[in-house]
């Protein structure tokens, strides 16, 4: 009788769990319906000038959206995944001009990033200048 209940109690807890795990909460929705719901503005464009990024936004292992000053965003969508450019949110990238252009290759950064452990290198796709949805 107690295995059957632990049993019943353990299928109950996972059929809970499981319900759980596949309804998004309400913050995740809003966040991943907002960088979705961005417009493309414009033609794509092969570079932008390193010295106007101001900072970077990594949503998943293919897109990247870059903040530029003067309120501009580009976002780069990676010709194919990265994998761990999601999780990690982090990368580099080597240039010997003064841009950052479609043909360069980003070098995932392992967190913590002071371990500096590498991982996978990709290239970068053109940069579609976007307009975000408003929050």
């Amino acid at each position: 009788m107690r295995t059957a209940f632990f049993a019943a109690s353990g299928i109950a807890i996972a059929a809970a769990a499981a319900a759980m795990l596949s309804i998004p909460s309400a913050a995740a929705q809003d966040e991943t319906e907002d960088w979705q719901r961005a417009v493309p503005v414009g033609e794509p464009v092969s570079c932008v000038p390193l010295r106007q990024i101001r900072s970077t936004e990594v949503h998943d292992d293919r897109t990247i959206d870059f903040r530029m000053t003067g309120g501009r965003t580009y976002r780069n969508t990676l010709p194919h995944d990265c994998p761990g450019l999601g999780f990690d949110e982090a990368f580099s990238y080597r240039t010997s001009l003064s841009q950052l252009c479609s043909v360069d290759i980003i070098t995932v950064l392992r967190q913590p990033i002071s371990s500096a452990i590498q991982g996978p290198s990709c290239g970068l796709g053109e940069f579609q200048p976007i307009e975000t949805a408003e929050r």
